[in-house]
């Protein structure tokens, strides 16, 4: 067995003892979703940064990096925004309603069954793509260093993925993520410093990526600067990346864990500092990638991290790999932790009337049965751009998080409201994705009827087609515009009283009615 096989395996396993470990400490259902509250801040903060620095924070932006240029740093940005939104504005009431799922907002507010269900319907159309992203890594990682047939290193990611999550729990993936932050970071640091060192330092770096560009076609200047993709992706990227976060239920868990309600801002603040850290490493990594290899060498996914640090040595290689499966492990099982949270709390029948005991039987048999068909599709699937297939996933989220602001900051907003806007976004930027892909390709340009039409209309909007400015737009408009002009219940106003009076300062200090 190599040294770099040893390595991966070594810290696999290690993380399937811990989360074996941890399991003593999950004895009811809060303990597993919430971790009993009682992370401090630098738990908190771990467990949630650990949520953003996954495959998209890593391989994905070096990847996009390699393909396109420095733009994609932007993505340290949103990470940061995103996080310190949520922690401002959104995570102390989740807290105070005491939600699992962002759905149940909905419930509490206008005991509405369809709004939290087209929410969860949202989010999970993120938490899929997550979900079958990581398995789909960890098992290209295992087959690559061992040589194992790709199938079971699919098997074996799934498998570590579910049985940590079933058996850690939140708590367990919360102390986790302390250690794959700093794996993260500096092992992949570590692998960058040693990788410029054998290139001649960054001076010598920066030469070689201007030919390397140059010999690809590519434009040096735009490659080179932070608006080179342009400001309507850099604008899509902040849409998809940041203002989606609300609505990510892993965040509803994460606030009701903290101690202490004064944890909760601070321990946001320092996670979106932690999270903005990883795309900056990942960028640097995609630099030297590009000077190393060439803008043609389709180094994707995670292979763009691992081929320069095996090239670098054995144990560096070891060390790299380890950091991105620290990656898919840290975002993988929250993720998939409040993926089955969701599904329990808004589809399962009858839920509210289960006790501890038999809701955390679900949460864990939820858990397997989701982890193990994501995994097949995982299988399946043939991945390629991994940023740009969760950017996908993240805009879909965005109609459920603009609805969620209005819900708490708005008291006006109605349940019709909110559901038109929701199923518009959602609808309008799922169609328009599909549109895109259909009508994308030169043969369309003279095919006639409507495919030519959408190719013309596409190529004349150029980045401004992008999906997420459609889930943003749509509900902006249409939510108010229906809580204004349509009808409102007659109870509503005794359920605003109730519902307000539980978020406390929140109605005092953004009462727009």
């Amino acid at each position: 067995m190599s040294i770099t096989a040893f390595v991966i395996i070594a810290y696999l396993a290690f993380f399937a003892a811990f989360g074996i470990y941890l399991n003593r400490s999950n004895s009811n259902a809060n303990d597993w979703a919430i971790g009993g509250g009682s992370l401090g801040i630098f738990m908190l903060a771990a467990g949630v940064a650990g949520t953003r620095i996954g495959g998209a924070g890593t391989y994905g932006v070096a990847g996009d990096v390699i393909n396109e240029g420095l733009g994609h740093l932007w993505y340290a940005v949103n990470s940061f925004a995103a996080l310190f939104l949520v922690g401002l504005f959104f995570a102390i009431p989740y807290r105070r309603l005491k939600v699992v799922s962002v759905g149940q907002v909905f419930d509490h507010r206008f005991g509405s069954y369809r709004c939290q269900w087209l929410t969860s319907l949202c989010v999970q159309a993120e938490y899929l793509v997550v979900n079958i992203i990581e398995p789909y890594v960890i098992g290209s990682i295992v087959s690559g260093v061992t040589g194992l047939p790709f199938v079971v290193g699919v098997a074996i990611g799934g498998f570590l993925i579910v049985t940590f999550t079933v058996t850690g729990g939140l708590k367990g993936t919360a102390v986790a993520n302390i250690v794959h932050c700093s794996v993260i970071i500096f092992g992949l640091l570590l692998v960058s410093l040693v990788a410029m060192n054998n290139l001649g330092g960054w001076q010598e770096v920066v030469n070689i990526s201007y030919d390397r560009l140059a010999e690809s076609g590519r434009d040096e200047t735009r490659w080179w600067s932070f608006a080179g993709i342009g400001w309507a992706t850099i604008i899509a990227l902040f849409i998809s990346a940041t203002i989606h976060t609300p609505a990510a239920s892993v965040y509803a868990n994460y606030a009701s864990s903290a101690g202490k309600q004064d944890y909760i801002i601070p321990g946001f603040f320092l996670a979106g500092i932690i999270a903005a850290l990883m795309p900056i490493v990942a960028g640097f990594i995609g630099i030297l990638t590009l000077a190393s290899y060439g803008a043609e060498s389709g180094l994707t996914s995670y292979l763009n991290i691992a081929q320069l640090a095996i090239d670098s040595g054995p144990i560096l290689g070891g060390i790299a790999l380890a950091a991105v499966l620290a990656a898919v492990i840290s975002s993988g099982a929250p993720i998939l932790l409040a993926s089955a949270t969701m599904f329990v709390n808004d589809w399962v029948p009858g839920v509210k009337s289960f006790d501890s005991d038999k809701k955390l039987r679900a949460y864990k048999i939820v858990t397997v049965l989701y982890g193990t068909a994501a995994a097949i599709i995982a299988w399946l699937g043939n991945i390629t751009s991994v940023l740009q297939l969760l950017l996908l996933g993240f805009a879909m989220v965005v109609p459920p998080a603009i609805a969620v602001g209005y819900v708490f900051y708005w008291r006006r907003t109605t349940e019709l409201g909110v559901f038109w806007g929701m199923a518009t976004g959602f609808a309008g930027g799922l169609i328009m994705w599909l549109f895109n892909t259909l009508f994308d390709g030169a043969e369309n340009a003279t095919a006639g009827g409507f495919a030519q039409w959408w190719y013309e209309l596409i190529t004349y909007l150029g980045e401004w087609r992008d999906p997420s400015f459609l889930t943003l737009l749509l509900p902006l408009v249409v939510i108010p515009v229906v809580s204004l002009l349509g009808p409102r219940p007659e109870r509503d106003g005794e359920m605003s009283d109730e519902f307000y009076a539980r978020l406390g300062r929140i109605q005092k200090n953004f009462d727009w009615a």
